[in-house]
């Protein structure tokens, strides 16, 4: 296999109980624990013992599986913190993990965004990270005074101006602008101050932002999109993708499509780190993983399951047979990738709808790995080396006992194989992602 010029990478993302729908019912979890900052104090503890990258949060303006009460009340559809909220409140707790929150452009204001991720990597000296999202749920539009949802490439028409203009709110300032010489009574040059001067039918800002560059010059932009659209606005604007994929060849052809398109942007392939999302469920013996994933499943039931699929679908699969065997999905506004693999897994393992549903409810439509510290190990080395994937993103069946099961067994082992650090190598996020500080157009030749 080929040797690769960086580490494998792994962040974690951390839902309230687990990756697995049926996580909180779990023997080891107490559910009202997510309610308190000690509970995620020790989850970010523990990723960073871990030599983690980063922390990820995602995020929802809306209540989970509302129309459908009964799946509400039986799945962990509620407390969703504002994730910049608790990341700050953690960053303290905290010293090398990256601290990456998910915030719409659909539902925010540029402004807004740009001084919330420069605060935050001011505050923890360069460990922001902003994960971009365009609001796949209808369900959000009502909060925001909003009759109807965006449609899908008019969400991602408005995600790349909003990008734009955060990153040109970002360089407001030049980096040698603030002196603080108290021998001259110099604060800051003024001259080094840049008006935006952004207008457009979608947007009007004018700037500047009321705070210095940031310690990385831009927080990492994250980007969680895999349909075309959502590919050619990740190579061109983001520093790290996220993506579902649950075949190894499907995950390198990806993988390869967007690092091709960086090209077009000026941007090299190690301009943009891929990964793959991926539930773990560890155990000393590959029998005691199965056990405890049997666990889990045998707490899922079907209507359940099957509303949790309609959910990622973005569309009502009410109306369909459970037990027939899966050979089309209907299309929606919603997620088009993640139906796209869904459709794939159905069609390659021959599942019927209640199949596929129980697939989705293991790790909300990311592959799940379930094994030894070994055979984990071997198929992370395995993606990683055929550039299948950057890194992971790590989707631990239930919290904290498979999170602490992944860094105190498989960890180990892959740093035994010295395809994963022993220590951090910077002290920023794009420093431990081994990404280039963006420079400030006033540099450019």
């Amino acid at each position: 296999m080929s040797q690769r010029s960086k580490k494998l990478k792994l962040g974690v993302y951390l839902d309230n109980h687990g990756g697995h729908v049926a996580s909180w019912k779990h023997h080891s979890v107490i559910p009202s624990h997510a309610m308190k900052l000690t509970y995620w104090r020790s989850l970010a503890e523990s990723a960073e013992r871990g030599l983690l990258d980063f922390m990820f949060l995602a995020d929802a303006n809306r209540v989970l599986y509302i129309r459908n009460p009964k799946a509400m009340s039986q799945v962990a559809a509620t407390p969703f913190f504002e994730p910049l909220t608790l990341l700050s409140a953690l960053a303290g707790f905290t010293k090398n993990l990256g601290l990456v929150a998910t915030m719409s452009t659909t539902y925010s204001q540029p402004y807004h965004v740009a001084r919330l991720f420069s605060s935050l990597d001011h505050l923890t000296e360069g460990r922001a990270s902003w994960n971009v999202v365009t609001s796949s749920s209808s369900e959000e539009a009502p909060n925001f005074q909003r009759d109807d949802h965006m449609k899908h490439d008019d969400r991602y028409a408005r995600a790349k101006e909003f990008l734009s203009i955060v990153c040109g709110l970002w360089d407001s300032w030049e980096d040698t602008a603030f002196l603080f010489d108290k021998s001259t009574g110099t604060y800051l040059d003024a001259k080094k101050m840049h008006y935006l001067n952004y207008q457009s039918e979608r947007f009007s800002v004018r700037g500047p932002l009321n705070q210095p560059r940031s310690p990385q010059g831009w927080p990492v932009i994250f980007q969680a999109g895999s349909s075309d659209v959502g590919r050619e606005f990740g190579a061109e604007k983001a520093d790290a993708l996220f993506t579902a994929q649950d075949d190894i060849g499907r995950s390198r052809a990806f993988c390869a499509d967007v690092k091709s398109r960086a090209a077009r942007y000026n941007r090299t392939e190690d301009d943009i780190v891929i990964f793959v999302g991926t539930g773990a469920v560890v155990g000393q013996t590959m029998a005691e993983a199965e056990d405890k994933f049997a666990a889990l499943q045998a707490n899922v039931s079907a209507d359940v399951a099957l509303h949790l699929l309609s959910e990622v679908l973005a569309v009502d699969i009410s109306n369909m047979d459970p037990d027939k065997l899966v050979t089309e999905l209907p299309a929606s506004d919603g997620m088009q990738s993640r139906r796209e693999l869904l459709l794939a897994k159905a069609l390659d393992g021959k599942m019927t709808l209640l199949d596929l549903s129980r697939f989705v409810a293991a790790g909300r439509g990311h592959r799940t790995i379930i094994g030894t510290a070994k055979t984990i190990a071997d198929d992370f080395q395995e993606w990683y080396e055929t550039q299948a994937a950057d890194g992971f993103l790590l989707a631990p069946a239930y919290l904290p006992g498979s999170l602490n099961d992944f860094v105190d067994l498989v960890v180990p082992e892959l740093q035994r194989r010295g395809i994963y650090r022993t220590e951090y190598e910077g002290k920023t996020l794009r420093e431990n992602l081994g990404l280039k500080r963006p420079a400030h157009p006033s540099e450019a030749d």
